[in-house]
């Protein structure tokens, strides 16, 4: 027979642990009836309490190594019993306790709970197995389930001891490293300093503790059962004493695997909806077949040899057992026919837990590697001798080369099996806690930690079927240390604060942010601009004086109908040719003028619509010949007046110079000058289509580039001269005494002409985009329009409204 040993911390005092000791009675109970596992080999255990002292750990150690009443080391008289295996309790410190000795035997110890983390087993503690995933498992899924809600502003809680430390000291990098940060890192004190000074305790530290955790929606536990019984006893006589027989701290609880909700029955008073909506990790487990059937068949007085059970029914149910001899008043009497499954599941659950789970798969991994040395043994031995003997002993120190390399599927369904290291090669499931008023609670997955999956397959969580705290009203908590910074806002460090908390500034002018908590705003694109929110980029709109507006349509009427006025004045000039006020003053110098003013203000409609490689090139060089020539039949004509008037004089040597040939030469040598320096100009550095995107933010200005500025200005210059040297040479003939003297016309067409390019430099610097188009388009049609009504309107008005002035008397009278 072979025996395993069994060390539970805390059994008695805690009932729902009582579910560990039924789990390995059950599970070896299956074995011993499946004819397929160690046939003709029947399993046994036996079951030491280490009431979590280490005195007593390593004295029921030593009892393990002995069959005697007597510690003899090394001594067994009892050779029936063959102890093979140790399963550790659930306390860590214990069970490490246990490893330093039974590790020097080689003796295989398997611990069925989560162990803080340790250094390699496979260097320090070779003799180690744990049924459970490694820890870091477990941080990494609390990180990830952190992010996964976006919580970055969280408690953390772990008892006043080393296991306590070391899950700070690990989880408080990793939170920092993934941008979370911790409000507080609170310890618990030790049970004995809650129960045996809960007066003071309640009052002072109580009261400080409850008001720490307060500061935080999300709170991570370190929930080994020490610092969970040490919390809930806090909570307990804390709301007791204040008077409100109730803990109505609302938050989320996240707890390690470590956590099993359960309650002492001197808490069975206290009020669990406190973890309504409280995520757990815990060991992968399923439903082991038979197990809630086994417990609904439980009686006090039928398992033999089990006094822990009388122990647990009368603690469970509040009751004594007529023979018990205790004497308490007050308690009912203990009938036997109590139902287990009218406990609330803080006390006792009918379905498997996850460290009775664990346990089980340890009985099994055990026996499966029993069941594989016991074949291969026989096996070779009826070869050897022809038929099958009893059973050979196995010494503990064999297990290890099987027990380490062991895989089989459960009666769950489950694959069980170690890694290089000793611990199960599994997962961790996500369990989302919810609680009832009347003390059940249901456990449901909600998702999964798994290191063997997939990659992006590691952690999953079902958000949708998460019930959260009633306080919440079914909406996801925020943990944050101050709201977050929505776009349009950057995050600005508060001094002193942890790096989770800030302020929100909002961007700067011409920059944005579009997502959420950004640390810096930025710019735009070059063809973007910010909305009013600077919450997101929009695409600038194009600027260009188009036909279709309003301001281009009136600049198409207006350029339109100079011309047709201009071109009015043309015919009715050449129909009357012959009169002597057409006839006066150069009659071909006025039929080009009045071309030129004809195509100066269509050419202004080459300034309408988007810009292109012909346009461009095109404005400004038309614009400037063509008015150069226009300036220069006014100065031709201007000339010529002032020497005919000259030439009347006796023995004046001018009269050679009076003609058409010295005004040509004058329209000639003027035009061919501004012809080449527009020629130069389109040589050198020609205008061209460009957008501007800096000038104006909300608009990309499509303009024709000048190209050359200096070109430009000398465009305009020339034309400045030419129409100075006019107004001078005008103005010195103003006087001449003629009635169709054109000379005072010109003097004041040209003051007119000078006023609107004088003015026109300071609005064109002055405007953007188009409206800078549109200040050159309408001193265009002003100055032309200035030219046609100074000089020819008076011309016009004798022509047709007073014919009888238009006479050759009038042309030769003197004043």
């Amino acid at each position: 027979m072979s025996y395993m040993d069994l060390d539970l911390a805390k059994l008695g005092a805690i009932p729902k642990n009582y579910q560990h000791v039924l789990s390995l009675v059950f599970s070896v109970k299956q074995i011993n009836e499946n004819p397929k596992i160690l046939p003709n080999v029947s399993l046994g255990f036996h079951i030491y309490e280490s009431y979590t002292d280490a005195r007593m750990t390593f004295q029921n150690t030593m009892k393990l190594l002995t069959t005697s009443e007597r510690i003899v080391p090394n001594f067994k008289c009892n050779k029936n019993e063959n102890m093979i295996t140790v399963i550790a309790g659930l306390d860590s410190e214990i069970s490490l306790h246990m490893a330093s000795i039974l590790g020097l035997y080689k003796i295989p110890q398997v611990a069925y709970s989560i162990l803080a983390l340790v250094l390699s087993n496979e260097s320090q503690l070779p003799s180690f197995y744990r049924i459970v995933p490694n820890e870091a498992h477990q941080y990494i899924g609390i990180v990830h389930l952190l992010l996964h809600f976006q919580w970055t502003w969280v408690g953390i809680v772990a008892s006043d001891n080393d296991n306590g430390e070391k899950f700070m000291l690990t989880l408080t990098p990793m939170l920092f490293q993934h941008g979370i940060c911790t409000a507080f890192t609170e310890k618990t004190p030790a049970i004995s300093q809650v129960i045996d000074n809960f007066s003071s305790l309640v009052l002072i530290q109580a009261k400080s503790f409850f008001w720490t955790i307060s500061k935080v929606k999300v709170l991570v536990v370190c929930a080994e059962p020490q610092t969970m019984t040490t919390l809930i006893w806090m909570a307990f006589l804390y709301s007791f004493l204040d008077g409100t027989r109730e803990f109505s701290i609302h938050k989320v609880w996240i707890m390690t695997a470590q956590w099993n909700f359960s309650l002492e029955t001197m808490q069975r008073d206290f009020d669990i909806q406190a973890f309504n909506g409280a995520l757990s990790f815990a060991v992968h487990s399923n439903k082991v077949p038979g197990f809630t059937q086994f417990l609904q068949v439980l009686h006090p007085s039928y398992p033999k040899g089990d006094g822990f059970l009388r122990i647990f029914w009368q603690k469970a149910f509040n009751c004594l057992f007529s023979d018990s001899n205790e004497q308490k008043q007050r308690m009912a009497t203990c009938t036997g026919q109590e139902k287990l499954d009218s406990l609330p599941g803080a006390l006792f659950e009918m379905s498997m837990t996850g460290q009775s789970y664990s346990l089980y798969n340890a009985v099994y991994a055990i026996a499966h590697s029993l069941d594989k040395i016991y074949l291969s043994r026989l096996k070779h031995r009826v070869m050897a001798h022809g038929s099958s003997l009893d059973p050979p002993n196995v010494e503990p120190w064999q297990l290890h080369s099987v027990l380490k390399r062991i895989s089989f599927n459960n009666t769950a369904g489950d694959t069980v099996s170690f890694d290089k290291n000793g611990e199960l090669a599994a997962g961790f499931d996500i369990i989302n806690w919810v609680t009832f008023p009347n003390q059940s609670f249901v456990k449901v997955k909600v998702g999964r930690v798994d290191a063997q999956a997939s990659l992006g397959e590691v952690f999953t969580v079902k958000e949708e079927v998460i019930t959260w705290h009633s306080a919440f009203n079914q909406v996801k908590p925020l943990a944050l240390c101050n709201n977050h910074c929505y776009p349009g806002y950057s995050r600005k460090k508060k001094e002193g604060l942890p790096f989770c908390c800030y302020d929100c500034a909002p961007c700067p002018d011409g920059m944005i942010s579009n997502q959420k908590d950004t640390d810096e705003c930025f710019r735009c694109l070059e063809d973007q601009f910010p909305n009013k929110n600077q919450d997101q980029c929009i695409s600038k709109f194009l600027n260009f004086l188009t036909f279709s507006e309003p301001l281009g349509i009136t600049f198409i009427f207006l350029a339109l109908s100079f011309s047709l006025i201009t071109a009015l004045v043309l015919g009715i000039f050449i129909k009357h040719r012959d009169t002597p006020i057409v006839k006066a003053n150069n009659r071909d110098l006025t039929y080009a003028l009045l071309i030129s003013l004809f195509l100066c203000f269509l050419c202004s409609l080459l300034f309408l619509g988007k810009p292109h490689a012909v346009t461009c090139p095109l404005r400004q060089t038309a614009f400037g010949i063509i008015y150069s020539v226009a300036v220069s039949c006014i100065l031709s004509k201007t000339i010529t007046v002032v020497l005919a008037f000259m030439a009347t004089k006796p023995g004046s040597s001018m009269r050679k110079w009076v003609g058409k040939r010295l005004a040509n030469c004058i329209l000639l040598s003027c035009f061919l000058i501004q012809t080449g320096i527009c020629v130069l100009w389109l040589c050198t550095a020609p205008p061209f289509p460009d957008f501007n995107m800096k000038s104006v933010v909300k608009e990309i200005i499509v303009e024709c580039n000048e190209g050359s500025v200096t070109m430009f200005y000398c465009v305009l210059g020339y034309l400045w001269l030419l129409a100075i040297v006019s107004f001078i040479v005008a103005f010195q003939a103003r006087k001449l005494p003629d009635s169709f003297n054109e000379a005072k016309f010109i003097t004041f067409s040209m003051l007119v002409f000078c006023s609107i390019w004088l003015s026109f430099v300071p609005s064109y610097l002055s405007t953007k985009g188009k409206y800078m188009v549109a200040v050159e388009i309408f001193s265009i049609l002003a100055s032309g329009a200035g030219l046609l009504g100074c000089i020819f309107s008076p011309k016009c008005y004798v022509i047709i409204l007073r014919p009888e002035l238009n006479s050759k008397d009038l042309l030769t009278r003197r004043h």
